[in-house]
């Protein structure tokens, strides 16, 4: 990777089957790299494959019958993930700087993101750091955890039109700008 000064923001979501990567698949992910300045620079997504001997799990499966248009949307033109995985990998590594995983919940996405590209190239690409959209707004507002969901956040962080729609790539690109929304206003001197 070139020019490791510049941070390039991957904003990271994904759908799975199920609590955990292992016993259960990730479905399909989507990353949306983002320059400081909250340029878009690429992205990347795909449907996957399930596991060979993974199953689903009763409570993950109940929540996607809420969503049928998503679960539709994941399961068309899957692909191995021992295909896809490299290909990310190679995708990252093409970007114009250092890499940083960017999720809500990071500690969800990220688990899976990492177990897969440990797990199909051997590589840690995003070392072992998330940034937690969530956890950032709470440094920001100095307020509880709990006072962190979208409802509470000021609009003025929401870009119009970018829905969150449990479809991995809709969701990366709404996250991805709302992080570089925070990011900006995080970094202007105080008034």
């Amino acid at each position: 990777m070139s020019n490791k000064q510049n941070e390039i923001y991957v904003s990271t979501d994904i759908e799975a089957d199920g609590p955990i990567p292992g016993p259960y698949s990730m479905l399909s992910f989507a990353s949306a790299a983002y320059a400081a300045d909250k340029s878009l620079l690429s992205t990347y997504s795909a449907n996957l494959e399930t596991l060979l001997g993974a199953s689903t799990h009763p409570k993950t499966m109940e929540w996607w019958n809420q969503f049928p248009q998503a679960w539709e949307q994941c399961r068309r033109d899957t692909r191995a993930p021992e295909v896809v995985m490299p290909e990310y990998l190679a995708w990252l590594e093409s970007l114009p700087g250092r890499p940083v995983f960017v999720g809500w919940p990071a500690t969800w996405d990220f688990m899976w993101i990492y177990w897969y590209l440990v797990r199909f190239t051997g590589e840690r690409p995003f070392r072992e750091n998330a940034l937690d959209v969530r956890s950032y707004a709470m440094g920001m507002r100095k307020t509880d955890f709990r006072l962190t969901t979208r409802t509470y956040l000021p609009r003025r962080w929401f870009d119009e039109g970018l829905p969150h729609t449990h479809v991995a790539l809709d969701d990366a690109l709404e996250q991805g700008a709302l992080f570089c929304n925070m990011h900006a206003e995080n970094l202007k001197p105080p008034a």
